[in-house]
């Protein structure tokens, strides 16, 4: 029996959520499996995972062949990694205690780029949010300044015109 660790959707419309599940080649998509693994959101930024990886582990060194989108997944969380270290561990090439260094160094340096997205994310985020206030900032002392012109354009329309009545009979007693 081939056995293979792929995705099943579930959610509503538009707004998949998927499981990661491990089940019979030949069972339909969200039909029967053997075990469920974990989680995959791709709604979130950054995309959330959640996944039991001592079993999915397991699950891989008994043959389990993932699906590529299984695969993408498997690989981002380090267990393809952990899975090709162990087969070291198996064959004698490198000790059990070397393995688990390389694994913790590969997984800081994972969690740091995830840190670093985040960061960038919410800084993004930020600063539209400060060029969205500065704009509105702008837009509202222009109409400010419009409306003070408007007023006072009218109140000076007056004098203007008061101004040139008082002008015109100088000019009629000169005449």
């Amino acid at each position: 029996m081939a056995v293979k660790i792929r995705l099943t959707r579930r959610g509503r419309k538009k707004l998949a959520i998927y499981d990661i599940i491990v089940a019979d080649a030949k069972a339909p998509r969200d039909g029967r499996f053997i075990e469920k693994i974990g989680n995959y959101n791709p709604n979130t930024n950054p995309v959330s995972v959640t996944l039991n990886t001592d079993r999915a582990l397991d699950w891989l060194l008994k043959g389990a062949q993932p699906t590529d989108t299984a695969r993408t997944i498997l690989s981002h969380e380090g267990l393809l990694l952990k899975k090709h270290l162990q087969v070291g561990v198996l064959k004698g090439a490198i000790t059990q205690e070397q393995a688990d260094a390389k694994f913790e160094d590969w997984k800081k340096s994972k969690e740091q780029q995830v840190e670093n997205k985040v960061a960038g994310i919410v800084k993004k985020k930020d600063d539209a949010a400060k060029a969205r206030l500065a704009e509105e900032t702008k837009k509202k002392e222009a109409r400010a300044e419009a409306i003070i012109k408007k007023n006072t354009v009218v109140e000076e329309a007056p004098a203007a015109e008061e101004s040139a009545e008082s002008s015109e009979p100088a000019t009629e007693e000169q005449a």
